[in-house]
Formats: structure tokens, sequence, C-alpha cells
């Protein structure tokens, strides 16, 4: 029996007059409520995880990294976070140039690449990419077994299934998410000095010069961190909504949707949040005309 039907089992009666008497604020705290216990189940079997199941582990890695099938002959997931990423810093300094270009200062694309794409644009995107190709394949694939019985049968044979479906899966993506970032990095980096210098003639010595004077070893520790973090709640709520879908193929499909809406907010309110504790109070830059 896993850890979540365990504690259903263990209380009845609080659950299902959750459930019975609280309406739709009961509903949505008893889903709460199952979530967090599945990620307190997550994260304490990690360890489980890297000792049993080590092989699963790195078969992940290289899955999430490269992909299987016909996604691992355009690069996978690698590609996918690169190309995305160059496309929205290219947005960000196509829009950066015309605005501060309005004002007489479009010699400060540089400067603003380096804010936007560092503090927020490069983990919004990969944190995008992540949930729609690894996150939205977990969720199915892990449905897929759920309805199948497949877990249930992981659970006879005495296979912690938490611990070699989901916290495995946490783990690679974890791991995972180091290179993947860096490569969105140096997307990040690359496309709006093309873009600004290339395609709009700006003089390359004044960009680079407003870009790294701008560009702080802080800000770039910190998106890193904030990227684990966003990997790390993608995984964890695709792999609860496929762990626990039902309903048949519908159910994975209504599964696999209810994941992605999660996990695309959660991306949003993470950023959001880093942003305040980090530059809410002080933004860390003087910018003086």
């Amino acid at each position: 029996m896993s850890d979540v039907a365990a504690t259903r089992a263990r209380f009845p009666r609080v659950v299902g007059n959750v459930e019975r008497y609280g309406g739709g604020p009961g509903r949505a705290l008893d889903a709460f409520g199952r979530m967090v216990l599945f990620t307190v189940s997550c994260v304490g079997a990690i360890g489980l995880a890297l000792r049993r199941y080590r092989a699963e582990t790195l078969q992940l890695v290289a899955q999430i990294g490269m992909g299987t099938g016909a996604l691992a002959v355009v690069g996978g997931t690698a590609a996918i976070v690169a190309f995305v990423t160059l496309s929205g810093a290219s947005l960000v300094a196509i829009q950066g140039f015309a605005s501060l270009g309005n004002i007489g200062v479009g010699v400060f694309t540089g400067f603003f690449a380096a804010l936007v794409n560092v503090r927020i644009a490069a983990p919004v995107v990969t944190g995008i990419a992540l949930a729609a190709t690894v996150g939205a394949g977990a969720t199915a694939e892990l449905g897929a077994m759920r309805i199948s019985e497949e877990i249930d049968a992981l659970e006879v044979m005495g296979v912690r299934s938490i611990a070699f479906l989901a916290s495995t899966r946490i783990v690679a993506a974890v791991i995972v998410i180091l290179p993947l970032y860096g490569l969105a990095m140096v997307m990040a980096f690359l496309s709006p000095q093309l873009v600004t210098t290339v395609l709009y003639g700006q003089s390359s010595g004044t960009y680079s010069h407003y870009f790294r004077t701008f560009l702080r070893p802080d800000d770039v520790f910190w998106s890193f961190v904030e990227a684990v973090v966003i990997a790390g709640i993608v995984m964890i709520t695709h792999c609860y909504y496929g762990y626990t879908a039902a309903g048949g193929p519908v159910g994975v499909g209504v599964a696999v949707g209810r994941s992605m809406r999660f996990s695309l907010a959660a991306v949003v309110v993470v950023a959001m949040l880093a942003s305040l504790a980090l530059y809410g109070v002080d933004p860390n830059f003087n910018l003086t005309v």
C-alpha cells in the first residue's frame, strides 16, 4: 500500500468528512494535503532511491537530458530548452532596444539583457520548457502505469513505488537541470548580443561594456538556484498527478492537463517570490545617465 493510501486508510473519518461536508474548499484542502503528503514521501525517499535504484536514476538522467525515440534525434530536452531560451532572449533584446531607443538610451540594451534574462526570463522559460517536455511525459507515463495496475504490481513485489518512480525522477531532474540551465544561460547571453549588434547595428564594444558592467555573479548564482527549485517543483507536481491518475485513458489526459496548469502557475509564482526575496528591497544595481 502506498504512503498516500495508507494515510487515507489510517484517518478515514477525517478524510471522509472533509470531502463530504467541506464542499469545494474542503476538496481543495484535501487535494492540497495529499499533494503535501506525496511531496514529503518523495523527498524522504530520495536517500532510498540513491541507494537501491541507482541504475533507474542514471537511465532517467539520460532520458530527461536527451529524450527517447524521435525526440532524441533532434537533441531532446537540451535542444528544446536551448531554442526556446534563444527565442525568449531575442524578444527581450528586440523589446529592450526599441523601448530604450524611444527615450534615447538605446545603448543600455546590454544592461537590459543582463538584468532581465538572468533574473526573470531564463528561469521562467526553462521551467516552462521542462514542464512541457519532461513533466508532461512523466505524468503520462506514470498515469499509464497507474491505470494498467503496474504500480500496484510494484508494490506487491516489494518495490517502494514512490521511491522507484517519483524520487528517482526528482533526483534526475535536479541533476540534469544544471547543464541544461548552463546551456540556456549561454543562449540567453548570445542571442541578445547577436540581435543588438548584427540586426540593429549597435557597436559590439558598447553592448559588451554595459552587459559586463551590470552582469553580477550573484545574480547568475541565484538564477541557477531558482532553476533547481523550479525543476524540483515541476517534477514533483507531474509525478503526483501521474501517480494518482484514475479513470482510464481519459483520466490520464485529465491528469496531464491539470499537472501542466499547476506547474506553469508554480513556475511563475516561484519566479515572483524569488524576485521579491532577492530584489524586492534592493535591486542591486545603480543606473545613471
